[in-house]
């Protein structure tokens, strides 16, 4: 009988969580959307298949048995968005399918759920480190529905006794990410030239390893707990630091060249691309006093222990294979 369940276990978080939790003895169940478990899944875990989270999900089954849940499945950014209303994808998914999840949590005995949510429910861009009580200014359909998502389950929390626990995450990266942080380092690795020699700004990134590691913390939270933590590593860096990093752990050189970050954002805008730009030439920073004091919690990996791992996954040649969502 398992005692966890971690729904989004196909995905890049997941799948790390799900193999951290079978590793401290714990008996997982792992939901997900193919038939294809996530890479480091471990095969005894038990999996069912859920292809379509919403407003009518039968979760009966997987909540069977279990004290505590992980709730990561999600609609994520989408790059190229063809709906010509996609807030009302990301509802039906991200709140619809959390506020049925937490209510069928609720009526089946589980005593906590730990949601991921993601720092865009503050904003995209700040200087100054976003903190738990600042401001909440979704600016696109994905923060928007994380941020309603929380609303929902905080008040259905309070309503039931289920324990709320919702983590605010930065940028992910670490073996198996995906998106825009991989781009980086395959441009970085295929040795191209960046114009992006002459960055200043700051962002929190978050190693999978130390979010997996946060996000077990929160399950030694009493019942009937309800908490809101930010989270990220130790370290902040520019994005001309990151590249550097990046090119150093990969054993490559820097290629880059100085261009005012005012002048990339003018390109950006010129050539449809001005969202992209700003995440690479603006801060985005998180303070993470909150979780560190309350949970004592300490990321157990460095910045550098980090990308380390994540270039040796990159090297593996698994980064170059395309993975169907």
């Amino acid at each position: 009988m398992a005692d966890v369940l971690v729904t989004g276990a196909s995905g890049f978080i997941g799948s790390h969580l799900v193999a951290r939790l079978a590793s401290q003895g714990h008996v997982v169940r792992a939901t997900l959307r193919t038939k294809e478990a996530g890479p480091f899944i471990p095969k005894e875990t038990e999996t069912l298949l859920i292809d379509t989270v919403g407003a009518s999900t039968e979760w009966s089954k997987a909540l069977a048995g279990v004290e505590t849940v992980y709730h990561l499945a999600a609609r994520v950014h989408v790059m190229r968005e063809r709906s010509s209303d996609p807030l009302e994808l990301y509802r039906e998914v991200n709140v619809a399918g959390t506020l049925r999840l937490a209510r069928q949590a609720a009526n089946a005995g589980v005593r906590r759920l730990v949601f991921l949510s993601s720092v865009k429910v503050h904003g995209e861009e700040t200087d100054v480190p976003y903190q738990e009580d600042s401001p909440l200014v979704p600016k696109d359909p994905y923060g928007v529905s994380k941020l309603e998502a929380e609303e929902a389950l905080l008040r259905i929390g309070r309503e039931s006794g289920l324990a709320i626990v919702i983590l605010r995450p930065p940028l992910v990266y670490g073996p198996g990410v995906k998106a825009n942080f991989l781009k980086l380092m395959r441009w970085v690795a295929k040795g191209w030239p960046l114009p992006l020699g002459k960055t200043s700004n700051l962002r929190t990134l978050l190693f999978v390893g130390n979010l997996v590691d946060a996000l077990i913390r929160c399950a030694d939270l009493p019942p009937g707990s309800e908490r809101i933590y930010l989270v990220g590593d130790k370290e902040e860096l520019s994005t001309t630091e990151l590249i550097c990093c990046l090119a150093s752990a990969l054993g490559v050189p820097v290629r880059l060249f100085p261009i005012p970050s005012n002048l990339l954002l003018l390109a950006g805008r010129l050539t449809g691309h001005q969202a992209a730009v700003a995440r690479l030439v603006g801060s985005l920073r998180v303070d993470s006093t909150r979780i560190r004091s309350e949970l004592t919690w300490v990321p157990p990996f460095s910045l550098e222990e980090g990308l380390a791992k994540t270039v040796r996954w990159f090297r593996s040649g698994n980064a170059f294979v395309e993975r169907r969502p």
